[in-house]
């Protein structure tokens, strides 16, 4: 037997929960999930994600707004593949023509999958543009380098000396072991201590 969920949230502590509560319930919703915490991203939100695990086929997710629900298009177009891959349906009561129980919110949702879909291509677009606009312009990605040809070799030597306990040179210059032993191999020196 299918039943509607809900789903309220407000993001701070101080809001009240109630007009949202009310609404779901007038809704027909028998299980609600709740939470204060900011929307920002859906992945800290339990009540959220459980409400996602709890939903079987032929459920309707209600929530009271879009913004309760999602931040930008394609946290939107996430929940919705979510729900449709258990069969189940979203409902927006403030949005009469996001609801997936009918044709017409169907083709809204196709369309914001779209937009969502075009939107990441676009990003990904830009971001792999400015990357290769600074990698001409000289900028060096990742991590930056810690060991400098001059610290390496002051340890290689003090290394090959065998005065010193690796742990000692590895300190005094700032590396870790692993580092020091990495070099020496490297460097095709060994030693016993």
């Amino acid at each position: 037997m299918s039943i509607k969920i809900g789903y309220a949230r407000v993001s701070t502590t101080g809001q009240s929960l109630e007009t949202q509560l009310a609404a779901l319930q007038a809704a027909g919703c028998t299980k609600i999930y709740q939470e204060k915490l900011s929307g920002k991203s859906t992945s800290n939100r339990e009540q959220y994600q459980a409400a996602l695990d709890y939903i079987r086929e032929g459920d309707v997710l209600i929530v009271t707004k879009l913004d309760r629900l999602a931040r930008s298009i394609s946290d939107l177009w996430e929940t919705v593949r979510a729900i449709e891959q258990k069969g189940a349906a979203l409902k927006v009561l403030d949005q009469p023509l996001i609801d997936t129980t009918t044709k017409e919110g169907k083709l809204v949702m196709t369309m914001f999958g779209y937009v969502a879909e075009t939107e990441r291509s676009l990003i990904l677009e830009r971001t792999q543009e400015g990357r290769e606009k600074a990698k001409a312009a000289g900028v060096k990605f990742g991590r930056k380098e810690t060991i400098t040809p001059e610290i390496a070799q002051a340890a290689l030597e003090a290394f090959k000396a065998g005065n010193e306990s690796s742990a000692v040179i590895a300190k005094r210059h700032g590396l870790s072991r692993a580092s020091l032993y990495r070099l020496a191999k490297e460097a095709g020196i060994k030693r016993e201590n």
